[in-house]
């Protein structure tokens, strides 16, 4: 029995080996895939714990408008430091450039006083002069804004002494921008005293205010609420010349002034020196609060900063949190950094942005890197129960992806159904009341996880395309655009762009 036993035991242990030597052959044991167990934590923190809203309302209410160069766009840079450092970001700090000119409106008051009086209400643009002091009077005339060559050539010498008001389409590509900015030059040099720019788009009782262009114009330009440009036009449509009283103060710099884009990171574990950015833009108009556009995504950008370093895990490589000032007046912000960590271009991965509104994110646009459409659609479809999301290898150079993708980066933009964001951007609606906090916090969410997973990947997401590349890619796919980058001298590709010589506005 004692033989058996020994036998049957020894048969057992050789059974249990050769079990496990088998299952070591068939079924070799998996690593965890903590890409995964990171990102399902950080949409745990993020969801539960975010204090996004918190950051939006603190720089919303505490702050309000942000024009870039001012002491309020000043004091955003300082909020937005302490916050990076509050948080736990490493390597905080703010990283100068120059803006060309510094502004900050003062007043705008008009008046209609004939053919009856009353008062209108109206809002200066940015970047333009102001009045005579105690304003000016004038008669209005209308200038068909869809045929802006036409009216100089033709009636420009009839301006002297005339409030312009413009009427009818225009502006909607940056080439139609640059042309409403020769014609502001033409009316500045003619002697007119102002410049009406209609805006039908708006709420009842809205002003808006904007660039023109990328320049500094002497001559007044103002916007007016719908309601009062309406009724100067049916006045003008029955044969009535309107006549206005306007009084323009604004404060312009002669020279330079300073202003900074501001910087906090997570730094990677494995590769620090690739970088992955994820950012939004600081600056804002003043005639709100600044909290759709975009103090909306400053607050999903340290909302997705804070959801990641909660949950203590770290990804590869470094992801380099960026608030970007001087968006609004032409991605200065965005060009500047570009341009300050040019030796650096090539180890950076992606930068991420957030800047369309406060609607749900509804789809990802990589610029023109299509290549990277299959892994970036994967990563969509594993989060598509949180968050579904198109993928699209579509530009956006209307917000500080541009500069990104000029420098043959994908410029990923975070794109959102914002269905009012016409009609609230740049207005006396852009307040923080008007921002939901359960959508801004699964913006917040889908920002980190996306950063992260690009981080974390065991293989790069992407290197810089070279610029031949670049710009063959740009020319195929988006030919407007690449007339819109040429017409304010953005696009670098010169020596690439043989076919589009002929078209330069």
């Amino acid at each position: 029995m004692r033989i058996e036993s020994a036998v049957k035991a020894s048969f057992l242990v050789l059974a249990w080996s050769g079990l496990g030597l088998w299952a070591s052959v068939q079924l070799p044991i998996q690593k965890p895939d903590t890409t995964m167990s990171a990102m399902e934590a950080i949409a745990g923190k993020g969801l539960i714990h975010s204090h996004a809203y918190r950051f939006l309302e603190e720089l919303t209410d505490n702050i309000g408008g942000r024009v870039t160069g001012t002491p309020q766009a000043s004091q955003a840079i300082e909020w937005s430091l302490a916050k990076m450092k509050a948080i736990g970001l490493n390597n905080v700090h703010s990283e100068k450039w120059t803006l060309f000119r510094g502004w900050a409106r003062v007043s705008a008051s008009a008046e209609l006083v004939s053919p009856v009086r009353k008062q209108l209400t109206i809002a200066s643009w940015g970047w333009v002069g102001s009045t005579q002091k105690d304003g000016v009077e004038g008669d209005l005339t209308l200038v068909d804004r869809s045929r802006l060559e036409d009216e100089i050539k033709e009636r420009s010498s009839s301006w002297a002494g005339k409030i312009l008001l413009t009427k009818g389409e225009g502006a909607g590509t940056w080439t139609e921008m640059a042309r409403f900015g020769r014609f502001v030059d033409a009316a500045a040099a003619a002697k007119a005293t102002a410049i009406i720019v209609g805006r039908v788009r708006s709420r009842t009782g809205d002003t808006a205010t904007g660039m023109v262009d990328t320049k500094y114009h002497e001559i007044p330009v103002v916007s007016m609420a719908r309601e009062d440009q309406q009724l100067l036009e049916r006045l003008l449509d029955r044969g009535d010349t309107p006549r206005l009283r306007i009084n323009v103060e604004n404060r312009a710099t002669t020279g330079p002034v300073d202003s900074a884009n501001v910087v906090g990171e997570i730094v990677g574990t494995e590769n620090p020196e690739q970088v992955v950015v994820v950012g939004a833009h600081l600056d804002s108009w003043d005639l709100a609060q600044g909290a759709t556009d975009n103090g909306n995504g400053v607050a999903a950008v340290l909302g997705a900063a804070e959801a990641i370093l909660e949950t203590g895990f770290r990804p590869k490589r470094t992801i380099r949190f960026v608030l970007f000032t001087g968006e609004e007046q032409g991605l200065l912000g965005s060009f500047a950094y570009v341009k300050s960590h040019s030796r650096e271009l090539a180890n950076h991965v992606a930068a991420v942005v957030v800047d369309w509104g406060d609607g749900p994110a509804v789809a990802l646009d990589l610029g023109p890197r299509d290549d990277l459409l299959p892994e970036v659609t994967a990563f969509a479809q594993t989060i598509s129960a949180f968050n579904q999301l198109r993928v699209r290898d579509r530009n956006e150079f209307g917000t500080d992806t541009g500069p990104f993708i000029l420098a043959g980066l994908p410029g990923i933009s975070i794109y959102q159904d914002s269905t009012d964001l016409e009609e609230v951007t740049h207005t006396t609606a852009d307040t923080f009341d008007n921002v939901n906090r359960q959508v801004l916090t699964r913006n917040a969410v889908l920002m980190s996880l996306l950063s992260f997973w690009i981080a974390d990947r065991a293989n790069r997401l992407a290197s810089p395309w070279p610029p031949e590349r670049s710009a063959q890619a740009l020319l195929r796919k988006d030919r407007q655009r690449v007339q819109d980058l040429k017409a304010f001298g953005w696009w670098p590709f010169g020596e690439l762009d043989g076919e589009l010589k002929s078209d330069n506005p």
